[in-house]
């Protein structure tokens, strides 16, 4: 791929989706852009990349090509026992009776997270009692976000971290395939939304899901991400994010839970817990 091709490409994704990539990563591009190339009948990348520069549809494919994530239920399991055992009940807690609970599950590509949480809470069904809650996915997927939507599953998604018990009890047999129950379906909302925009159309979330995102971005991308979901949380709201990532040396706007990996609070909201009450919620 010639050099200017890849400045192309690389600030299409950049500006797009903020995803940076360098010339070590050429593999991914190869491997993921085949099928576009295939598609609009293009000989090889660097006349993908002259196609790009001139046309916003075709670069709007490129990005969703590379920025398509691999999801599958309950990933990474620590999390979603830790939102069901300890962020849910503080939460309950803490809230009105009349008070609605909202969970973001940002770059929720397929929807599996998001349905990952809703049944969580359709589980935890006693102990919500009446109060409301409203789980939103987003993503900059059309795609995705069709299938999210769909709610229909093959059977090796299925198969991928959902108990049986789950797969039973909230999700139809169509044909080869499953799809989510519509009770279910009914309590999640995905909507197109691009983590580089302006958040605050979304509302203010208690609990976000953010995982395995921050690591395709560089330093000041991260920095400008975590701020702006800062500021659609509550004081006491949590943020989850991979295993594999952190906010260390990127913001001072969240600090770790203690004995938690990628689980973190609000700084104000640590602060202010010390102030009052003299117990530090952070280790140091």
């Amino acid at each position: 791929m010639k050099p200017q091709a890849f400045e192309i490409m690389a600030a299409c994704l950049r500006n797009g989706s903020g995803l940076v990539i360098g010339p070590d990563k050429m593999y991914l591009l190869e491997a993921r852009l085949g099928r576009i190339l295939k598609q609009r009948g293009l000989r090889d990348l660097d006349a993908l990349a002259e196609r790009v520069a001139a046309d916003r549809v075709v670069a709007r494919d490129v990005v969703e090509a590379m920025t398509t994530n691999e999801s599958f239920f309950f990933r990474d399991d620590k999390p979603f026992s830790h939102f069901r055992t300890q962020a849910l009940p503080r939460l309950l807690a803490a809230r009105p009776p009349g008070a609605r609970l909202r969970i973001w599950s940002a770059a929720s590509s397929s929807g599996q997270e998001a349905y990952s949480l809703a049944m969580i809470l359709a589980e935890c069904r006693a102990q919500i009692g009446g109060r409301s809650f409203e789980i939103v996915g987003t993503d900059i997927s059309r795609e995705q976000l069709g299938r999210a939507q769909e709610g229909m599953y093959t059977q090796f998604e299925v198969q991928r971290g959902l108990p049986m018990q789950l797969l039973v009890r909230y999700f139809r047999k169509e044909g080869a395939n499953w799809r989510v129950a519509e009770g279910l379906r009914s309590t999640v909302t995905f909507k197109e939304w691009n983590l580089l925009s302006d958040l605050r159309g979304l509302g203010q979330f208690d609990i976000v899901f953010c995982r395995n995102v921050l690591i395709y971005f560089d330093q000041p991308t991260k920095a400008r991400v975590l701020e702006a979901i800062a500021r659609q949380m509550p004081a006491d709201g949590l943020l989850y994010l991979g295993g594999a990532e952190t906010v260390l040396g990127i913001t001072d706007r969240f600090v770790a839970a203690p004995g938690e990996r990628g689980v973190y609070w609000l700084s104000d909201a640590v602060r202010t817990v010390a102030r009052t009450t003299g117990v530090a919620l952070v280790a140091g």
